[in-house]
C-alpha cells in the first residue's frame, strides 16, 4: 500500500526547475518509496549496498558514464566524492532538470556536499514521517503517541517498540558514525532519553552536561548530530521586539512522538493521557505536525516561540512573511477566555489568534478556537 504524499506535489515541482533534485530526511520516512512510487521508469542505485560503493570508488567516471540520466542516487552520505562528479556531468548540460535525484538520512553531510560541489544545481526538499493529513483517519489520534513512521502505521503499530529499539540501534551503530566521533555511545543515547523525558522545554546544555558528565561543548556538538539526522529539531524564540526581556534559549521537540514515547515507556493511551507527559507530548505533536505541513510542501514559512523573564508564553508562531499565526496548544476539550489572553497582548491586526485543542470549534471574538484535526488537516 502507498501512503498518497504531500511530497508527490513538491517533487514534480523541483524535478521541473533543477538538474538535481536533493531530498533529505531520516531513516524510514518514505524518501525511497516516494521516488519509486513518482519516478518509475528512473534507475535506482543505493549506496546502502557496499558493492555500489565499491564500484563507484573503483571507477567513478564509468559509474557516472552508465548512470548518466534519470537516476536516483539514494543514502548518498556514503559517498561524499560522488558530489562532485555529479557537478561535473551537470555542467555539461545544465538545461536537462530532473537528471538526478539524491537522498540522504543526514541533512549535515548533504549541505556540506552541496555547498561545496552542487550549489545553484540542486533543489532541497525534505520528507519526514506522514503527516496528520496522509494518516488512515482510523489513526489519527493514536498517531499523537505512537509516531507516524510508514512502516509503523502500514502494520497498525504492532510491535512497535521492536521497531523503534531496532530503529534506534541502526541510528546509533550506524548513522551516528558516518557523522562524527561521538566518543561514548551510551553517553549519547542517555542525552536522547532525556531530550526524551523533556519535550517541549528550553534546551539548558549545561544542565544536560551536568546530568551525563561530559562537558557543554560535546552536548552542543551531539545536539548538532540529532538535528542533523532529524531526531529532534530546535524552535528558535521569536525575534520581534516586543519591548519585554525575552527569553532567547530554543525548545526542543521531536520529529517523531512514537520515538519519544519508546524512549520514556509510554506504551498505551492510559499511559499518554494520565502521564506527566501528557501535555509536553501533545505539545509536541502539534509542533512537529506543523513543521511538517512547512517542510513537505517547501512553504517559506517559519515558526518560533515567544517567553518572556516573567514566563508570559506563545507555544508555536508561523511566520508566513505577510501575517503570522499566534497559537496556544492546549491538551483539553475545554475553552476557556484564560488560554487565549496571552495571545491578544502580541497579535497585529493582520494576524490569526488561534487556540488549537481537542474540543469542538468556536469563536471568540477575534480568536479562533479549533479542533486540533481542523488546523492540520487545512491546506494553509
Amino acid at each position: 500500500m502507498y501512503f498518497q504524499r504531500v511530497t508527490d506535489k513538491t517533487l514534480q515541482r523541483y524535478l521541473t526547475s533543477f538538474p538535481v533534485v536533493g531530498i533529505t530526511g531520516p531513516r524510514q520516512s518514505g524518501k525511497t518509496t516516494l521516488l519509486k512510487h513518482c519516478l518509475p521508469d528512473y534507475q535506482y542505485i543505493t549506496f546502502d549496498d557496499d558493492l555500489n560503493i565499491s564500484y563507484f570508488e573503483e571507477d567513478p567516471k564509468g559509474f557516472l558514464n552508465q548512470y548518466a540520466d534519470k537516476v536516483i542516487f539514494d543514502e548518498v552520505q556514503f559517498v561524499p566524492k560522488l558530489f562532485n562528479y555529479v557537478k561535473m556531468a551537470v555542467d555539461q548540460d545544465r538545461g536537462n532538470y530532473g537528471r538526478f535525484v539524491m537522498t540522504g538520512s543526514s541533512q549535515f553531510a548533504f549541505l556540506k556536499n552541496v555547498s561545496e560541489s552542487l550549489a545553484g544545481r540542486i533543489g532541497l526538499m525534505t520528507q519526514l514521517p506522514l503527516q496528520f493529513s496522509e494518516m488512515p483517519s482510523a489513526l489519527q489520534k493514536e498517531s499523537i503517541y505512537r509516531g507516524a513512521y510508514p512502516e509503523l502505521v502500514l502494520r497498525d503499530y504492532r510491535e512497535s517498540d521492536l521497531w523503534y529499539a531496532a530503529y534506534l540501534d541502526t541510528y546509533l551503530t550506524k548513522d551516528v558514525r558516518t557523522l562524527t566521533q561521538i566518543g561514548d555511545i551510551r553517553d549519547f543515547r542517555k542525552l536522547i532519553q532525556l531530550l526524551a523525558a523533556n519535550v517541549s522545554q528550553l534546551l539548558d546544555y549545561t544542565q544536560y552536561a551536568n546530568d551525563i558528565g561530559v562537558s557543554v561543548p560535546t552536548i552542543k556538538r551531539w545536539i548538532s548530530v540529532l538535528e542533523a539526522s532529524y531526531i529532534i529539531f530546535l524552535l528558535p524564540p521569536y525575534y520581534q521586539n516586543f519591548g519585554k526581556r525575552l527569553i532567547k534559549s530554543p525548545k526542543i521537540y521531536f520529529y517523531d512522538t512514537g520515538l519519544i514515547s519508546y524512549l520514556t515507556g509510554i506504551k498505551n493511551s492510559d499511559l499518554y493521557n494520565k502521564g506527566p507527559l501528557a501535555g509536553p507530548l501533545f505539545e509536541n505533536y502539534i509542533v512537529s505536525e506543523i513543521a511538517k505541513k512547512i517542510k513537505h510542501t517547501a512553504s517559506f514559512s517559519e515558526i518560533y516561540f515567544l517567553r518572556t523573564q516573567d514566563k508570559t508564553e506563545i507555544d508555536i508562531i508561523v511566520d508566513r512573511k505577510t501575517q503570522c499565526d499566534f497559537i496556544e496548544i492546549k491538551k483539553t476539550s475545554t475553552y476557556t477566555p484564560k488560554m487565549s489572553a496571552t495571545l491578544k497582548n502580541y497579535a497585529q491586526k493582520s494576524d490569526r489568534m488561534i487556540v488549537l485543542y481537542n474540543g469542538e470549534r468556536l469563536r471568540q471574538g477575534d480568536v479562533e478556537v479549533l479542533p486540533y484535526w481542523e488546523y492540520l488537516g487545512s491546506s494553509e
